[in-house]
Order: structure tokens, then sequence, then C-alpha cells
């Protein structure tokens, strides 16, 4: 069994380290916050100021993928999470009857709550688990390292000499370990403390999205416990979009986003005039008018880019004895909702296959070809859904030409027929890739009936004029 060293206190670095643990595995979780999170949900959400993690305030979509790590390998967890106010949503419940059943369709449902309530149930396990140290407050400010020869196969090994990380130093001294997991996110330091140790640079891949969100959160009044089953709870048009997460304890959150070059981008900062424009968008419109109760400012972000890093170039791995998880491999823009899902695959492969020699030039090699595999297709997925969004929104196109029909009318199809919705939602929980499901020569053929019934249909023509949505922002 192997002694873990998780750097990061996020959902990815919990994860790990509660996930060795139930391997049989030691671990000790180093996080700079001085304080973990609690079940004091609303205290936490809106009071602690979390400057290394901005995305925490933001809505968070756990799909099926991240749902069926925590049903399958932390059922604790996935019960408390339903404990402290998480909803569970199956895609098809969409329609008035559940269409029959299929095999999968139980992996294609949507565990609804704040990312606090996930970190929560989360740090309460750990906190339970033997064999795990979490060290808050502590924040790591190095790597200890080695210089020798390694043997390996796989991806780029034979007989290498490099580096090989074998602990990490805080202010308290250095701490050893037989594996070192980065889960300190895209910013987390472990890239400039390889440099440091005299590593190659990792082999990085961004792509900007060009998108800026807006986000204002809710409380349903009391007695409703939910929201509208309907209208779906994304749209979008030319220029902006509109989307509604809702959450645990009848919290909702109302996003829009915009392109990041887009005038009147700044004014949606209002909330008067942040309802107003989200009331144009049907989602909005449906759920602001249940009159329900404030909970936040507009919250905006952006900057945000796709980002992939790999510690393994044309030559080998860069490092050993240490890998990343979570926005330390993938960085998603939230648009899919991926993050969790990618995280949490990551945190579980770790987890199983630790005890390998986890400072060898294999366990580098093959944790890099498992992760090319499994998420970097994941990952370009979002960069061509981004890609498409942002060009939309920089050029105000509504998308009217071949493809960028058809793929839209894919998704206005799935709101009416069972069939094709099946296939939309195993892409969205990422239970199979695009071209698998949408090549089904069924979908196929219910997308091509429904667009030739509608010779006339425009896509993304959901949402305001640009001259109904500047009065609104200029308002």
């Amino acid at each position: 069994m192997a002694h873990v060293l998780v750097v990061g206190g996020g959902v990815g670095g919990l994860a790990t380290a509660l996930l060795a643990a139930r391997q049989g595995h030691t671990a000790e979780l180093f996080e700079r916050d001085t304080r973990a999170p609690g079940t004091a949900l609303d205290r936490d959400f809106f009071g602690w100021r979390r400057p290394a993690v901005p995305q925490a305030t933001q809505p968070h979509a756990l799909l099926g993928a991240a749902r069926n790590v925590l049903r399958d390998d932390l059922p604790d967890v996935h019960a408390e999470m339903l404990r402290l106010g998480a909803r569970e949503r199956h895609e098809l419940d969409w329609f008035d009857v559940r269409p029959p059943a299929y095999p999968g369709d139980e992996d294609l449902v949507m565990l609804q709550a704040r990312r606090i309530v996930l970190e929560s149930a989360l740090a309460t396990a750990l906190r339970g688990e033997p064999g795990v140290v979490t060290r808050y407050g502590e924040p790591v400010t190095g790597l200890t390292t080695a210089t020798g020869t390694a043997t390996g196969t796989g991806t780029g090994t034979g007989t290498v000499t490099g580096v090989r990380v074998t602990g990490v130093t805080t202010p308290s001294g250095a701490h050893q370990g037989d594996l070192v997991v980065d889960a300190g996110g895209r910013r987390g330091g472990v890239e400039r403390w390889l440099t440091a140790a005299g590593c190659r640079p990792p082999v990085v891949e961004r792509h900007r999205t060009g998108l800026a969100y807006f986000c204002r959160w809710y409380r349903l009044p009391a007695g409703l416990t939910e929201g509208p089953r309907r209208p779906w709870t994304v749209a979008g048009g030319a220029f902006a979009g509109c989307a509604v997460f809702p959450a645990d304890n009848r919290v909702f959150a109302v996003t829009l986003f915009v392109h990041t070059e887009d005038t009147t981008r700044s004014a949606l900062r209002h909330p008067a005039v942040f309802e107003a424009a989200a009331r144009t968008f049907p989602p909005g419109a449906a759920w602001l008018a249940l009159d329900a109760e404030p909970l936040s400012d507009v919250m905006a972000t952006a900057s945000l880019d796709n980002r992939w890093s790999s510690l393994v170039d044309e030559r080998g791995p860069v490092v050993t004895g240490l890998v990343p998880v979570g926005d330390a491999i993938a960085h998603t823009n939230p648009t899919l909702g991926q993050g969790t899902s990618l995280a949490l695959w990551a945190a579980r492969r770790v987890a199983r296959t630790a005890g390998n020699d986890p400072g060898s030039a294999r366990f580098a090699a093959e944790y890099h070809d498992w992760a090319v595999r499994t998420l970097k297709p994941w990952f370009d997925y979002q960069v061509v859904a981004d890609g498409a969004i942002g060009e939309r929104f920089a050029t105000r196109a509504g998308g009217r030409a071949g493809t960028a029909r058809e793929v839209a009318a894919l998704f206005e199809c799935a709101l009416e027929d069972p069939e094709v919705m099946r296939a939309r939602a195993r892409v969205r929980h990422l239970a199979d890739p695009p071209a698998r499901a949408y090549a089904d020569p069924q979908v196929r053929a219910r997308v091509a009936g429904w667009l030739a019934a509608r010779p006339d249909y425009e896509p993304n023509a959901v949402g305001p004029e640009r001259e109904e949505w500047e009065k609104l922002t200029a308002g």
C-alpha cells in the first residue's frame, strides 16, 4: 500500500484522499485555507471568502458520471448529500410519462446541489476515515525530489534519467510520500516547483472561450419545494444565453452568459438589469416569476479557458512520483458542467492504482495514457462546443448554415422525442461520446424527420432581439 500526499482540499483533493483510504492506502491532505467545509451550508456558501477557489459560489452540475462515482464508490457521501438537501432528477422525467426503461437509463440522473454540499459530505466522510490526516492551514510551498534512473513501459518510457518527486514541503517541514497528487487547480504552483526542480515544462494546451458569466442565487418561496419542470433550463440566442441551475434546499441560480467583448456585459452586474435581461429567456422568466428570494448579488466570472496540462512529452514523463487530478490536468469551462465528473474519475483512478509502483516511469506513463483515453475526449468536446458558442456570440449569427442547424435541431428534437432525448442525455452525462450516441441510425432518422417537418426552422432564435437587449441593459 502507498502513502499518498494530496496538494489541495477542493473536490478533487478531498475525493482523492478519501478514495485512496478506502483502497487501503494512507493519505495526507494539505490545504492552505484554515477551515474545512462544514454543514452550515448557507454560511459557508455565501460567507466564506475563498480567493483560491473563485468558482466555489458559481453553479455546479453533478452529472450522472459524477453521481455514479459517488453511488458506487462512496455511497455514504452520496447519502450525506441527499441528507443535506441535494435532489436527484432523471433526464427522462422531462416527459409527462417516463419512456420505457433501457439498460443504462439508471445512469442518466443529475444530482442537483451547490458545490458546498459535495464538499461538506466529502469532508464529513474524511473526518471519520482511519488513515487520513487533513492539514488545514498548511499550504504546500514546494516539492522534495530525487534524481535517478527509472525503467518503465508505456508512452515514451524506457530507461530514463529524470526527476522523481518524493514529497512536499510546508511551513512545518518536509513530508515524504510514495505519490504526490496535484489537486491544487490550474494555479496551484506545482508547475513552478517542477521547473525549479529542473524538470522539462509540462505540455499545455489552452483554448480561450470568450465567454463571461453572470450568476445570482435565489430561494424558492416557503411551501414550494420544486421549480417548474418546463421550459428547458438552458436557452441560447445569437448573442446571449440563460441557464437555471436548481440546487439543494429550494435554492437555485440564474445565469446569463455573453461574449467577453459584448459592450452590454458590465450592465449585467446590476440586479435589476440582470433580472430584466434574464426574463427575456423562457427559463429565466419561468423561475423568476415564482417570487423567489434573492440570496446574493450578481456574481461575475470571465477570463475562462479550457486548459489541458500533461506531465508527459515526446520524450516521456517530465517527472515521476506526481500526478495531477481535477483542474490541474483538465480545466474545462462550465458550459457543459463536466469538471466535477472528470475530477472524480481521476481521483478514483489514482486511488485504484496508487499501490502499483507509484514512483516509477511506468506509473506516470500509464496514468497519462489513461487520461488521454478517458478525459481528453471530453475536454476536446468542450473545446468544440465552446468554440461554436463563442463564435456565434462574437458574430451574432444564429447558426443557420448546415451543421449548426442540424446540431441545434438535435437538441430541440430531444425535447419532443424520448429516443433522441436518451441519446442527448447519454452524451450530457458522459456515458457515450457524441460520435457514438448521435451516429445511431434511429436518432439520425428522427432528427431528419423533425427537420423535414419544419423547413423554416431557425436555430438559436430563443431570447430577445438585439435592439431589445440593448434597451434593457441601458436601463
